[in-house]
Order: C-alpha cells, then sequence, then structure tokens
C-alpha cells in the first residue's frame, strides 16, 4: 500500500514522500492519526504541484537544517551515570538524556530527530541528529562511571610504587586448622 506521508517519521519517511507500507499500518495507524493519506493518482499529482510551488521553502529549510547542523560540528557529549561494580548502568543513557546534555551547552535539540541504540555500559558510542532529509549529523557519546576522575596522564604518575613485601616462604604448620 503506498501512502503519502504528511509529517517525519523517522525508521519510516519525510513529509510528502511517497513510502509503502503494510496495509495494516497504513489503514490502522497512518491515515487515522494523520500522518498519512493514501497514494491514489488525483493525491500525487496535488502533491506534485504542491512541491513544485514550495520548492523554494523546502530549500530554505534544509539551508537553515545546515545551520544548525553546523552547529553539533566537534560538539562531544559526556554523561556521567551510576555503574555497578560490573560495569553495567543502573539504568540506561537514550536520545532524551542526550538532548538534556547538549541543552546545558547552549544547543537545543528536540529529543525525537536523535536515534540511537540504548546505552547499558560505559564506553563511547555515537547519536544521529536527523535535521533534514539529507542533513544529519553524528555525535559521539562519551559514557563514563560517577564520580571517577579520569585517570593521570603517564607523566604525573609516581615513579617508584613502593609494594608491601610478600612472604613467600610458609609452612603448612602456619595455616590453621579447625580442630
Amino acid at each position: 500500500m503506498q501512502i503519502i506521508l504528511k509529517e517525519d517519521i523517522i525508521g519510516l519517511g519525510y513529509k510528502n514522500e511517497i513510502v509503502d507500507v503494510k496495509p495494516g499500518y497504513g489503514r490502522n495507524y497512518l491515515i487515522p492519526s494523520g500522518k498519512g493519506v493514501i497514494a491514489s493518482p488525483s493525491a500525487k499529482k496535488i502533491l506534485a504541484e504542491n512541491l513544485r510551488q514550495q520548492a523554494h521553502k523546502i530549500e530554505a529549510q534544509k539551508a537553515a537544517a545546515q545551520k544548525r547542523a553546523a552547529q553539533l560540528e566537534g560538539v562531544e557529549v559526556k554523561v556521567e551515570a551510576k555503574v555497578s561494580s560490573t560495569g553495567v548502568l543502573y539504568g540506561s543513557v537514550n536520545a532524551g538524556i542526550v538532548a538534556e546534555e547538549l541543552a546545558k551547552k547552549g544547543i537545543e535539540v528536540d529529543r525525537k530527530i536523535i536515534t540511537m541504540h540504548d546505552i547499558k555500559n560505559v564506553g563511547e558510542y555515537e547519536a544521529t541528529v536527523h535535521f533534514f532529509k539529507d542533513v544529519e549529523v553524528k555525535i559521539p557519546v562519551i559514557v563514563v562511571a560517577e564520580g571517577v576522575k579520569e585517570a593521570p596522564a603517564a607523566e604525573e604518575t609516581p615513579a617508584a610504587v613502593e609494594e608491601a613485601p610478600v612472604e613467600e616462604d610458609f609452612d603448612e604448620e602456619d595455616i590453621p586448622t579447625a580442630e
């Protein structure tokens, strides 16, 4: 079944695109919720005429999206989270948390245009921000344990680390037994 989308749906398509969907998804979700209409021959002609008339407006939207994407170039998101002793997070880091961290840096991004897998371990990951059809930016997301300082550089470590002497010689007599 072909549907003309009336708004952007990440993973399916963008506004004013004709997409193929399963009939149940189209009839039961997209059309009743106003997110799409059936792509009949007359609807396709109307769409083509509207796109022709809106070409200038679409170019302006794309330019604005590229400007916003340029703000995110080189931006890195660092998230501190509570971590168990095995390195697994209590909860997860998702698009909403990444959007909050970007807002703290003065960059407002809607969480709905950020795609990523939920992060459940400490490490380095990547999130994608979709501004427009062909305009997207990949942002590195670094998840670290809460309250842990970064390891000191090699120059800062002490040259001589004293270790406690280890007794290597012991007799079986020295081991207490339960008698």
